[in-house]
């Protein structure tokens, strides 16, 4: 648990000096449990990450950019009417606890003063972002309703009164000595990391591991000592916001932990260190949930054409005997004379073979000797038919099959609103049916939005991450000379490079670019092609996205995402 009462004292404060006595000017809820804050605050708008996801809750600023929905949520709405235009009077932790309240001050519709408090409790699943009016402790809205039925102790719900959640009555960290944590803790009892968390409010297990850790042999005179000094770091705000990447996972807290073994990277804020920790999780999470039909109707589909194809690769087999029903029929012919009605099976001289063997002829007993010569031409002529129609379908499975597999990577680094686009695409496929909005209108196909980089020298390069994107990015918005990239023979993005002659750096950058942006994003030595856009054609009746190319060169990468994130504009 890294976001622990004491990372929400130092994140309180972070946000408390930067956004303090700030005008809230603009409310957006871009997904369910997420709100958006646009507040100016000492000369600048800062943005205000307020997130009650149950695996990734916080509070941050963030520069991150978010696709906001065309109609607004019902909590958003609420937050807009009564604080919008308001002043953030003060930020704040509440007791040790990983509860941040925002103290708001406005006017109401009739002009009075009016007291305000956005309080958001970060508790994993159970994490909640709560309007109370102050002046009356009710419950106006919150982003998540909770009734007794859920929770005994209390209901959040509009018209309850608040209630904070129960209180541990833990030690406070930030008062206690070393002989405070002497006497608490029981040296012969063991785990005194449990121990630690058990007794002094808002300690996570990561921060009593550390304080053990620098412990080295833990004593009754190592352990209070390591405690102590470092909860006075905190104080004092002498943090290195830090990841640490360890072989099985990521971890991040308000300093490097030590007994974490693996890379550490260090951050100058807590918002700047969150914002790339959950780059591209939170998201991953939303299109999971949101495209979770979409992508498995896409890999049914993938999975019936391999099937198909499949079934018509037997049906070749069988086909491919054409040339014995047609020996069949004539040797059958040859020998009329010698076939009686009711016979089972034949032996006749084969005079296809050269050494003049002789061949046994299934017959149908039922059937006469002119009707079992027949029946054999008629199997020849079907299967020669056959053949050609069978080919021809194995080729459209195999073209079906690489589409769906080529969605399937598009879905893996989409974010929701490159999914909307590959369920527009879907539905203009035929695949799909058109979804509707609650009003009852029909959702309109709007210009498919790019993602935009910036070479290290500063030439702009172009992501198309889907095949609405991809197919407008190549066909339309590039010109003729500009540079055009793909991974070789693997799914992914088209990519641009708007230069007609880019150095060999920016050639690079942007192949790291296809390549992340591809199903080879974990690989390494990643082949990507790269030609100039008017060597890029896309063939009559063509899939979405399906391009063919020529005169091209091939560089090999290895993505990186912390270069990737450099090169984001």
């Amino acid at each position: 648990m890294s976001f622990d009462g004491l990372f929400s004292k130092a994140m309180a404060d972070e946000l408390s000096k930067s956004l303090k006595g700030g005008r809230i000017n603009k409310v957006h809820q871009p997904y369910k449990n997420e709100i958006i804050l646009t507040i100016r605050a000492n000369g600048v708008n800062q943005k205000l990450l307020l997130s009650a996801h149950p695996s990734y809750a916080r509070a941050q600023l963030t520069n991150e950019a978010y696709d906001n929905p065309s109609e607004p949520p019902m909590f958003c709405m609420l937050l807009r009417k009564h604080i919008e235009g308001h002043i953030l009077e003060d930020l704040y932790q509440m007791d040790n606890d990983r509860i941040i309240i925002l103290e708001i001050k406005g006017r109401n519709e009739i002009g009075d003063i009016s007291y305000k408090q956005l309080i958001i409790e970060i508790m994993g699943r159970h994490s909640n972002i709560i309007l109370v009016d102050k002046s009356r402790n009710l419950i106006l809205d919150s982003i998540k309703h909770i009734t007794y039925a859920v929770n005994s102790y209390r209901a959040i719900m509009p018209g309850q009164d608040y209630i904070f959640p129960p209180a541990q009555n833990k030690q406070n960290p930030f008062d206690t000595s070393e002989d405070d944590v002497l006497r608490l803790l029981d040296f012969n009892g063991g785990k005194l990391d449990k121990q630690l968390v058990e007794h002094f409010a808002g300690i996570s297990p990561i921060f009593a591991k550390e304080v053990i850790y620098q412990s080295g042999l833990a004593n009754r005179t190592t352990v209070p000592k390591s405690f102590v000094g470092l909860i006075k770091r905190i104080q004092n705000r002498d943090l290195s916001p830090s990841i640490m990447t360890s072989a099985d996972r990521d971890t991040f807290y308000l300093f490097p932990l030590e007994y974490i073994k693996g890379e550490v990277k260090s951050f100058t804020s807590l918002s700047e260190m969150l914002d790339r920790f959950y780059f591209g999780k939170a998201e991953r999470d939303r299109v999971k949930q949101q495209g979770n039909d979409i992508e498995r109707f896409i890999s049914n589909e993938k999975e019936k054409n391999e099937k198909k194809i499949e079934k018509l690769k037997a049906t070749l087999l069988e086909a491919e005997q054409a040339d014995e029903y047609q020996r069949f029929g004539e040797l059958l012919t040859a020998n009329l004379y010698a076939v009686k009605k009711g016979m089972g099976e034949i032996e006749v001289l084969d005079y296809y073979d050269e050494a003049g063997g002789t061949i046994t002829i299934p017959l149908d007993p039922r059937k006469t000797p002119s009707e079992n010569a027949q029946k054999y031409f008629s199997k020849y002529q079907k299967a020669k038919n056959a053949m050609q129609v069978v080919l021809e379908q194995i080729e459209k499975a195999k073209e079906e099959t690489a589409y769906f597999d080529n969605l399937l990577q598009q879905i893996q680094t989409a974010s929701p609103k490159d999914l909307q686009e590959i369920r527009e695409e879907l539905v203009e496929g035929g695949y799909i049916r058109e979804r509707q909005r609650r009003n009852g209108k029909k959702l309109q196909n709007a210009k498919p939005i790019l993602d935009y980089f910036q070479a290290t020298d500063g030439t702009e390069i172009i992501v198309g991450k889907n095949n609405k994107q991809n197919d407008y990015l190549t066909n339309k918005l590039a010109a003729r000379d500009e540079i055009w990239l793909h991974t070789k023979d693997i799914p992914g993005s088209h990519v641009v490079i708007r230069s007609k002659e880019p150095s060999e750096e920016t050639i690079t950058e942007a192949a790291m670019l296809a390549a992340y942006f591809s199903k080879a994003r974990n690989s390494s030595s990643v082949p990507v092609d790269f030609t100039k856009v008017r060597n890029v054609k896309k063939p009559s009746g063509a899939k979405p996205g399906f391009v063919i190319y020529e005169n091209q060169q091939t560089v090999y990468v290895t993505p990186d995402e912390e270069i990737v994130l450099q090169l984001k504009k």
